[in-house]
């Protein structure tokens, strides 16, 4: 759960207000706060949801959420829509566990926020409404993808080592070989070693084939990494 810069206690106190004073407390909440009712339209949007969606008080009220943010979740599922399962819970008493939501803003950019929902019971109207508290966490889920990057290569680099510790190169390689393996070792690109050499980029994919075939390798970064390990290169 990502704690957000408002006191999720405080709003609590906010549940035996008017309309009219919990939207005027709501409104300078340095989160992002928007009110909609049970079918989705916006009826409240303070300065800070302004400034996060990029749409204007005036733009945002009386249009729905949905149409507004086009959420959709972690596994790319579209979540804000007319039969959102949050606003079903607007009826009920049960707690709505927070959760994330890729949102769009008024500028086409998409950016994930940590959405908290509280249901706001109007005693004198009967009504009821959805107080959504948003938190920007795009950088933390960028970071998150980062680390889950690292994590598969690292796995993917173990294996690779692995399957070089137990194989062995079948004939020696030729010089011309080695160099193109220390010039793909030193991260130069398959068209300026072609030109280093000047040979055509076919015959470099010839090359890279007979490479292969004598190392027992599947493809140019295992051929290095084996060429490495075995200090061929």
């Amino acid at each position: 759960t990502v704690r957000t810069g408002f006191d999720h206690r405080c709003l609590l106190v906010c549940l035996n207000m008017l309309e009219s004073e919990l939207f005027s407390f709501l409104g300078n909440t340095t989160d992002a706060v928007f009110v909609v009712t049970g079918q989705g339209e916006i009826r409240s949007w303070n300065r800070s949801a302004e400034k996060l969606f990029g749409y204007s008080a005036a733009e945002a009220k009386g249009k729905t959420c949905f149409e507004l943010l086009h959420g959709v979740g972690a596994l790319g599922t579209a979540v804000c829509h007319e039969n959102c399962s949050v606003l079903d819970c607007i009826g009920k008493e049960s707690e709505i566990p927070n959760f994330d939501l890729n949102v769009s803003t008024r500028f086409g950019e998409r950016l994930w926020v940590n959405i908290s929902t509280i249901i706001f019971h109007n005693q004198r109207t009967r009504e009821r409404l959805l107080v959504h508290l948003a938190h920007d966490i795009t950088e933390q889920k960028k970071q998150d993808e980062v680390f889950r990057q690292v994590l598969t290569l690292s796995k993917e680099l173990s294996s690779l080592g692995e399957r070089i510790g137990r194989t062995a190169p079948v004939s020696p390689l030729s010089a011309q070989e080695i160099e193109i393996l220390k010039m793909f070792a030193a991260s130069n690109s398959p068209s300026k070693i072609a030109k280093k050499l000047g040979i055509s980029s076919q015959t470099l994919r010839n090359h890279l084939h007979h490479i292969n075939q004598k190392l027992r390798t599947h493809n140019r970064l295992e051929a290095v990494m084996h060429a490495m390990k075995r200090k061929l290169i």
